[in-house]
């Protein structure tokens, strides 16, 4: 995994899928709380006027000379837990970002949440 200040160095670039498909593109990154890892990003999808921040996982993510490529298919992305381009993920909505993946979500010990936004 690469570290999270690096990551955010492609802030606006795209963001694509196993297949090449374009996704949207990089918005932020979330780390995990526990571990100050890169959990998620936030990638911007959309048309003009109908943009949504959708949330990714960055597991077994890579990047390439021009985009981040995730292990997720563009459509599971697509269809993943979103914000408002000015919004943010509440602790009540992070449970179903991380079931939207199928990966187990456990608050810490004193119920802090997961991601954070770097």
């Amino acid at each position: 995994m690469f570290p999270a200040e690096n990551l955010r160095d492609w802030r606006g670039e795209k963001v694509i899928d196993p297949e090449d498909g374009k996704i949207g593109e990089l918005e932020a990154v979330y780390v995990d709380t526990a571990t100050d890892e890169p959990a998620f990003a936030t990638v911007k999808v959309g048309m003009l006027g109908r943009t949504r921040l959708v949330f990714v996982p960055l597991a077994g993510a890579t990047v390439t000379p021009k985009a981040v490529r995730v292990r997720y298919a563009k459509k599971l992305v697509g269809d993943a837990p979103h914000i408002d381009t000015d919004g943010e993920l509440t602790a009540a909505e992070e449970p179903a970002v991380f079931a939207h993946y199928e990966i187990p979500y456990v608050t810490g010990a004193a119920g802090e949440r997961r991601l954070a936004r770097r």
